[in-house]
C-alpha cells in the first residue's frame, strides 16, 4: 500500500516534482500532436484538389488559377505559419520549464536532506510514530519497534492494534486515540503486547495533526510498567472477584493473620443479620460457632484446606453448611454452601432407599439390582430362596455374568443351544434403552417371566416373576372352561347367559328344548326381545319374558337374584332363577319341576291325611285316657276301701286278689298318666310352672317317693348333692317326676341288695342329674332306641312296663332346654345323665 508524505517528507517532495514534470511533458506532447494533425489533415485535403486542378489544366492545355484555389492556398500558408509559430513558442516554454526543474531538483535535494536529519533525530529502532493529518485521511507510520515485542513490521498490520496487543490494552488504546483525534485529548498510557512486553504510548496534537508515539521502555521502566500493569490487573481481578462474591448466595469471608475478619460478602452479612459490610466487620459477627471455628483453625493447613459439614443457626433455624476454608500466610479465606436442603434430601433418599429395600425384601417376587459395573448391589430374600444361593457368594457382590455362570453350573438355568449367544443376549440389556421380558423354563419345571429394566444412570433391575402357578391355573382354567362348557351342554336345566346389553352370550340344549327354540334363534348376539317374541307362544302369561327382559336389561343400582315358577302351555312347570354375574352379565336358569311338583302335591295330600289321622289319634288317646282314668280311680278307691278293716274280714285268697287288683290298677293309672303327659307334650299345650327349685329338697322328696319300691327289692338309695348348687330354675313338679322315672327305671333293673346312686353336680354351665344302677346296663346298639315310646329293647326287669318312662324323661328335660344321655357305669350297669342349662332361659311352652 503506497504511503503519502507531507511537505517535510522526502518521498512527498520527489513525488510532487515528478508529477509537475510529467504534466509539462504531457502538455508539450499534446500541442505537437495537435499541430501535426492539423497540418496533415490540411495537406491531405488540399493536395488532391491541387493535383486534380493541375491535371485538368494540363489536359486542357491552359494554366488558369481560380479565386477558390487562391483562398485554399492562402489557408495552407496560414496554417503552416501558425504551426511554425507554435513550435517556436513551445521551444521557448520548454527551456523555461527545464530551468524550473533544475531549481526544483535542488530544492528537493535540500528537503530530503532535512527530512533525513529530522528522522534520525526523532525515530530510532525502539520507537514508532503514527501521524493522522485529518479525518478520512490515511495514517502515516514512521519508525519500527523491535520484532521481539510482537509489533508487526508492516504499517497496515501495526495499525490493527487488536492483533498484537492484549484485548484490554487494545480497547483502551483505541478509545484514547478516538478522543485524541476528536477532542485533542492527550494521553500517556502503558500497553501490553500479546508476547508480554510493555510499551509506552503517548498521544499528542501538533499543527493540526494528531500523532501517537510508541516507545519500548528500558529495563527499569519496563519492570515498573509491568508491575503497574500487573497491579492494575490484580486490582481489576480483585474487584471483579469481590463483585462476583457479592452476587453469589454463599457466605464468603477473608481473615487476616490475627484470625479477624477483613472482608465478607453480602451473603455473609445477610446470614449474620448485620446492617452492612462495615458494620459486620466492626462488630466481628461470626457465622460459625466457637467450636466450629476452633475445629477449622486446628484442621486447616496450607497444604490441606478444611472441607466438611458444619451445623450452625441462621435466622433462628438450624442449618447445615458445607464449609471450605483455605489457610495462607496472609490469613484464611473461606466460603460456606447451605446444604440443608441437600442434606434433608439425602436423608430422605436414604430413608426412601431403605424403605424400598425393606419393601422389596418382604416381597414374594424375587428382585435383584445390579449397578452400572454389572455387580450385584441389592437382592431380597425371595431372590436368595429362588436360586438357593449361599450368603458368602452374594456378599462379595458377583457380577451379572458370574451370577449366570453360577446358575448354569448348579443346573438351575435352561440349557440353550448356544450358551454364549444366550448369555450375551441377556446382558445386552445394559446397552439397551427398552426392556424385553424373557420366559425361562427351568429344569425343575418352574416357569419364570424375567424382566430386566435398565436404569437411566446405569445398572439393571432384574425381576423374576414365577408364572408356574399362573400357567398351571391357566391350563386348569381352560380345562375348567371346557369342562364347564361340556357340563352346561349336558345339564338337564336350561341355562342362558345374557350380557349387559341384553344380548345372549351362551345357551345350552336344554334351554332350547324347554322353550322349543332352534339354535339359530338363540345364537350368540341375539337380543332378549327377539327371544321373548319366540317364547311367547309357549308361555301362558305373555308378560313373563318381559319380566325377564326388564330384570336383565334394567338399571337397578342393586342387582338382586329373582326366582319363581311358571307354567307353559305345553304342560311343563318350570322353576326359574335370574342370577347376576360379574361384568354386568346375568344368568337365567330354568328347571323342569313338572314331576317333582306332581310328587309334591301327592305328598302334600298324603301328609295332610296323615296329619288328620295323627290329630284323630291324639284326640282318641286323650279322650280314651280321660275315659280310662275315671273307672281306674273308682277301682283303686273301692279296692282300698275293701282293704280297710272296717269293711269286714277277708280271707287270704280275697286279700291276695285285692292286692293284685290294687297293683294292676296303679300300674294302669301310671300308664294312662304317662300317655296323657306325652299327648299334652305332643299337642304343644303343656306349660312349665317355672320357679326357684331347692335341689337338696327336690332330691329328698324323690327319695321318699321311691322308698317303698326300693324297700320291696332290698335296694338302698345313695343321694350325693355335695357338688351341686343350692338352687336352680325349673318346674319343681316336672323335675321330681323326672327323678322318679329315673329311679323307677334303676329300681326295675338293679340287682337285689345293691345301691342306686342319685347325684347332682355343676358341670361348666350345666346342672347334671345322674342315676346309676348296677344292673346289666344298656348295649351300645340299643341306646339309640332307648328313649323311643313303647320300646323295652327286650330287657326284662322286675316289672315290665309300657316303655314310656324314659320317653317322658326326655320330653320333660327337653322342655327345660336340656339333654339326656346314657353312659356306662364304672362297675357295670348304666348311668342316665340329664343336663340342664344354668344360664339359658327356659321355654314355657312345650316343644313341638
Amino acid at each position: 500500500m503506497p504511503v503519502k508524505t507531507d511537505s517535510l517528507g522526502r518521498k512527498g517532495l520527489s513525488g510532487l516534482t515528478r508529477a509537475v514534470i510529467g504534466d509539462l511533458r504531457g502538455f508539450r506532447r499534446r500541442i505537437l500532436t495537435g499541430t501535426a494533425l492539423l497540418t496533415g489533415s490540411f495537406l491531405t485535403s488540399a493536395l488532391p484538389a491541387l493535383a486534380q486542378t493541375s491535371g485538368e489544366a494540363a489536359a486542357s492545355g491552359k494554366l488558369s488559377v481560380s479565386t477558390l484555389e487562391v483562398v485554399n492556398f492562402a489557408m495552407v500558408i496560414g496554417a503552416i505559419s501558425a504551426a511554425m509559430i507554435s513550435a517556436i513558442w513551445l521551444i521557448r516554454e520548454r527551456g523555461k520549464i527545464d530551468l524550473e526543474n533544475v531549481h526544483l531538483r535542488a530544492a528537493l535535494a535540500d528537503a530530503n536532506a532535512r527530512i533525513s536529519r529530522h528522522e534520525a533525530l526523532i525515530v530510532d529502532r525502539d520507537r514508532q510514530i503514527v501521524v493522522w493529518d485529518g479525518v478520512g485521511l490515511p495514517a502515516e507510520v514512521m519508525g519500527k519497534l523491535a520484532a521481539e515485542t510482537g509489533a508487526p513490521q508492516i504499517p497496515a498490520d501495526f495499525l490493527a492494534f487488536g492483533r498484537w496487543l492484549e484485548p484490554r490494552s487494545a480497547a483502551a488504546l483505541d478509545e484514547s486515540i478516538d478522543r485524541l483525534r476528536a477532542h485533542a485529548e492527550r494521553f500517556d498510557m502503558i500497553v501490553e503486547t500479546v508476547r508480554g512486553h510493555v510499551i509506552e504510548a503517548q498521544g499528542r496534537v501538533s499543527g493540526g495533526r494528531a500523532f501517537v508515539r510508541f516507545v519500548t521502555l528500558s529495563n527499569v521502566r519496563a519492570e515498573l510498567a509491568e508491575l503497574k500493569t500487573e497491579r492494575d490487573r490484580l486490582l481489576t481481578s480483585l474487584d471483579t472477584f469481590q463483585a462476583l462474591m457479592d452476587v453469589i448466595d454463599m457466605p464468603v469471608w477473608l481473615r487476616g493473620p490475627d484470625a479477624k475478619l477483613v472482608w465478607v460478602n453480602n451473603a455473609y452479612v445477610q446470614a449474620v443479620e448485620g446492617e452492612d459490610r462495615q458494620d459486620t466487620l466492626q462488630r466481628g459477627l461470626e457465622l460459625l460457632g466457637t467450636a466450629a471455628r476452633e475445629r477449622v483453625r486446628a484442621t486447616a493447613t496450607p497444604e490441606r484446606p478444611f472441607l466438611d459439614k458444619v451445623s450452625t443457626v441462621i435466622h433462628g433455624h438450624r442449618r447445615f453448611l458445607e464449609v471450605a476454608d483455605a489457610k495462607t500466610p496472609a490469613g484464611n479465606a473461606g466460603l460456606a454452601l447451605d446444604v440443608s436442603v441437600e442434606e434433608d434430601l439425602r436423608q430422605e433418599l436414604k430413608r426412601t432407599i431403605q424403605s424400598h429395600a425393606e419393601t422389596l425384601d418382604h416381597l414374594a417376587t424375587p428382585v435383584a439390582i445390579f449397578d452400572r459395573d454389572q455387580r450385584l448391589q441389592f437382592h431380597n430374600q425371595a431372590f436368595q430362596r429362588l436360586w438357593e444361593l449361599d450368603t458368602p457368594f452374594l456378599s462379595r457382590r458377583p457380577d451379572n455374568g458370574e451370577f449366570l455362570e453360577r446358575l448354569r453350573a448348579d443346573g438351575k438355568l435352561p440349557e440353550p443351544h448356544a450358551w454364549r449367544d444366550w448369555k450375551e443376549q441377556m446382558l445386552s440389556v445394559y446397552r439397551s434403552v427398552e426392556s424385553t421380558p424373557h420366559l425361562w423354563h427351568l429344569p425343575d419345571g418352574q416357569t419364570l417371566n424375567v424382566f430386566a429394566n435398565a436404569h437411566p444412570q446405569g445398572g439393571v433391575t432384574w425381576v423374576f416373576e414365577n408364572l408356574t402357578e399362573k400357567v398351571d391355573l391357566e391350563s386348569r382354567y381352560n380345562a375348567l372352561l371346557q369342562a364347564q362348557g361340556e357340563t352346561i351342554d349336558h345339564l338337564a336345566e336350561g341355562v342362558g347367559v345374557f350380557g349387559p346389553d341384553g344380548k345372549i352370550r351362551l345357551s345350552n340344549p336344554s334351554f332350547r328344548a324347554l322353550w322349543g327354540l332352534t339354535e339359530q334363534q338363540v345364537k350368540p348376539g341375539t337380543h332378549i326381545r327377539q327371544i321373548a317374541e319366540a317364547c311367547e307362544p309357549s308361555h301362558r302369561d305373555p308378560d313373563g319374558w318381559r319380566l325377564f327382559a326388564g330384570v336383565i336389561t334394567g338399571f337397578d343400582e342393586e342387582r338382586r337374584t329373582h326366582d319363581g315358577r311358571i307354567e307353559l302351555t305345553t304342560g311343563l312347570i318350570l322353576d326359574y332363577a335370574i342370577v347376576p354375574l360379574p361384568n354386568g352379565q346375568t344368568m337365567i336358569a330354568f328347571v323342569n319341576v313338572t314331576d317333582s311338583v306332581g310328587a309334591e302335591r301327592m305328598l302334600t295330600e298324603k301328609n295332610e291325611a296323615l296329619r288328620k289321622a295323627d290329630a284323630l289319634k291324639n284326640d282318641f288317646v286323650q279322650h280314651v285316657s280321660y275315659e280310662l282314668r275315671s273307672p281306674l280311680t273308682n277301682i283303686i278307691g273301692f279296692t282300698e276301701l275293701l282293704q280297710t278293716p272296717g269293711i269286714g274280714e277277708l280271707n287270704e285268697r280275697q286279700s291276695e286278689y285285692l292286692d293284685h287288683i290294687a297293683t294292676s290298677s296303679s300300674v294302669l293309672l301310671t300308664i294312662v298318666n304317662d300317655i296323657l303327659d306325652l299327648a299334652t307334650v305332643d299337642a304343644g299345650i303343656m306349660r312349665l310352672d317355672t320357679g326357684v327349685v331347692d335341689i337338696p329338697a327336690l332330691f329328698a322328696e324323690a327319695g321318699e317317693q321311691i322308698a317303698d319300691r326300693l324297700k320291696e327289692n332290698d335296694l338302698s338309695l345313695e343321694i350325693d348333692t355335695a357338688g351341686a348348687p343350692a338352687q336352680m330354675i325349673g318346674d319343681h313338679q316336672r323335675l321330681k317326676q323326672i327323678l322318679f322315672k329315673l329311679l323307677m327305671n334303676a329300681a326295675n333293673f338293679a340287682p337285689d341288695g345293691t345301691v342306686v346312686r342319685l347325684r347332682c353336680r355343676q358341670d361348666d354351665e350345666a346342672i347334671c342329674f345322674s342315676v346309676t344302677d348296677s344292673g346289666p346296663g344298656i348295649p351300645e346298639d340299643a341306646r339309640k332306641d332307648v328313649f323311643a315310646r313303647f320300646e323295652t329293647n327286650g330287657q326284662s326287669g322286675r316289672r315290665r312296663g309300657a316303655g314310656l318312662g324314659l320317653s317322658i324323661v326326655q320330653s320333660f328335660v327337653g322342655l327345660h332346654n336340656g339333654t339326656v344321655s346314657i353312659e356306662s357305669g364304672e362297675e357295670g350297669g348304666a348311668t342316665i345323665v340329664c343336663r340342664f342349662p344354668s344360664s339359658r332361659p327356659l321355654a314355657r311352652d312345650a316343644a313341638e
